[in-house]
């Protein structure tokens, strides 16, 4: 077994499931999503993102994308949440934290495809 592969497929699996458990929820309210885990979820990303970058192949050109789209859309949520919350002072409405959960939804569908990517690339080296 090749420790790296299990490290790079565990961080990409952590980051598919705190996505989920973060988008998880009535969308319109915020006590069903929560601040630190959204920043769990973005330092989780980023971590699955740099273990992408010594990929080489074409297959990991597209895991890389992946990851990016998701960084950017989570990162933007968590940009409009501080925006929301210090800026304008209105503080974090429904329909704010509804355009944080769509946007992590987006972040979401990323992480979705990079995992079914990662799970047919490695069906497709046993044949």
């Amino acid at each position: 077994m090749n420790l790296e592969k299990v490290i790079f497929g565990f961080f990409i699996v952590l980051a598919l499931t705190l996505n989920f458990s973060f988008f998880l929820g009535e969308i319109g309210n915020l006590k069903h999503h929560n601040v630190f885990e959204l920043f769990v979820v973005i330092v989780v990303n980023l971590i699955a993102t740099i273990l992408k970058l010594g990929d080489r192949s074409q297959i990991g050109a597209v895991l890389l994308a992946t990851s990016l789209v998701a960084d950017l859309q989570l990162i933007m949520a968590a940009t409009y949440w501080t925006f929301a919350e210090h800026i304008t002072g209105t503080g974090v409405t429904s329909e704010v934290i509804a355009g944080i959960v769509s946007l992590s939804g987006g972040a979401l569908l990323a992480n979705i495809i990079s995992a079914v990517i990662l799970v047919s690339e490695t069906l497709m080296s046993r044949l």
